[in-house]
């Protein structure tokens, strides 16, 4: 770590806590994640022949990805409708996507290599972004275990089948509960509109930030 962002830090009153050397089960949350991504990079790239310049516009894409997913509300007000995205630590904002040109699915002996390539980020962006890989990551690991607190007004939640880069963040409006007690559906105000899902396709981003 430079000084500059040392003093940097120490002003804004931020601390840095790292892992051991050669303990990366330490940080076994984001080395689950590496997984994740490595393994779904590995299936969606196939037997496709890249090449070396191929390759790094495809891992670069897939970085764009996972450095614009939300990870925690930039403030308090469920209205703000905004995440905290590691591309925030990175550069200080959003990432920016160009539209994406939708492809089929089956690409690899007929199209244009560039076509070749929006194909396979998409591919890695619907198997990487399913609820069962992603947004369940955002839950905790425990749910089965331990029983954990419905869906509520004005939380701000996640849902999936999105584009690639296109987070739809809203906050719930309303909440249709079980006959147990447990919310089954919320409404969720997005800057598109209202909608309404099941809560297994929605993830809750956390509110509270823990203390020193």
């Amino acid at each position: 770590m430079g000084p500059d962002l040392k003093r940097f830090a120490a002003d804004e009153g931020c601390s840095f806590i790292f892992i051991p050397p050669r303990a990366p089960h330490f940080g076994g949350l984001w080395e689950a994640a590496v997984k994740s991504a490595k393994h779904h990079v590995v299936c969606v790239i196939g037997n496709a022949l890249l090449t070396a310049k191929e390759l790094s516009t495809l891992l670069a894409e897939v970085e764009a990805i996972l450095n614009s997913r939300p990870l925690t509300p930039l403030s308090q007000n469920p209205n703000d409708g905004e995440a905290l995205t590691p591309a925030h630590l990175l550069i200080g904002c959003f990432l920016r996507v160009l539209p994406p040109e939708q492809v089929t699915v089956d690409p690899v002996r007929c199209c244009e290599r560039w076509q070749l390539v929006c194909c396979l980020k998409q591919q890695f962006w619907r198997q990487w972004s399913k609820v069962r890989v992603y947004l369940t990551g955002l839950q905790e690991r425990n749910k089965w275990l331990h029983p954990t607190r419905n869906l509520q007004l004005n939380d701000l939640v996640h849902e999936d089948n999105v584009p690639p880069q296109q987070w739809v963040l809203g906050c719930v409006v309303a909440t249709v509960e079980g006959q147990d007690g447990k919310v089954r559906v919320a409404d969720v105000a997005t800057k598109a509109g209202t909608i309404k899902r099941p809560i297994h396709k929605l993830a809750l981003l956390p509110m509270e930030v823990e203390g020193n």
